[in-house]
């Protein structure tokens, strides 16, 4: 961190929140991945890859609403940055150790902020909607494991999760 001190950014020496002002930064790539589950008994995962769910493509709709939220992540989450993404993508893969569904979304953009917001969002959208889409044949389901992997670029430099399987 370059001889600053480590702390929050978005609150000011007398306590208040406040939205950090970016004007200054230089604009740099920068890219966010994040991950999340949905775990869900075998039985669901096969009715959402079956495609037999009631309310229809249960991941395809989920990588959409995924997309969706972190494109309106500053209208979610107070003090966030609204951005001109470039890109963003929400990737679902089965995973039968879960029994579930591993979401993993990646944002960039070029800009004077980070994009691990929006990647988060759109991890945490696509995991509800999952839920949403497939809680009338499995109520218990666990939405879990949301974390970002990864980030590059801007000041603070690059990060990579220590427990990162990828």
């Amino acid at each position: 961190m370059s001889g600053e001190k480590p702390g929050l950014t978005h609150i000011a020496a007398s306590g208040e929140a406040h939205m950090v002002d970016v004007g200054g930064k230089a604009d740099t790539v920068r890219i966010a991945t994040a991950e999340g589950h949905v775990k869900m008994t075998a039985q669901t995962l096969r009715l959402i890859r079956e495609g037999n769910a009631k309310k229809g493509d249960v991941i395809g709709t989920a990588r959409l609403a995924g997309i969706m939220a972190a494109k309106q992540t500053s209208s979610l989450i107070p003090l966030c940055h609204p951005l001109m993404l470039t890109k963003v993508s929400a990737e679902i893969e089965e995973d039968v150790a879960l029994p579930g569904l591993r979401i993993i979304a990646t944002a960039k953009l070029t800009g004077k902020t980070g994009v691990e917001m929006e990647a988060l969002t759109a991890v945490s959208v696509a995991c509800l909607t999952i839920y949403d889409m497939a809680k009338a044949a499995d109520k218990a389901m666990e939405i879990g494991g949301i974390r970002l992997l990864e980030k590059s670029g801007g000041k603070s430099g690059d990060f990579r999760h220590p427990e990162a399987g990828r």
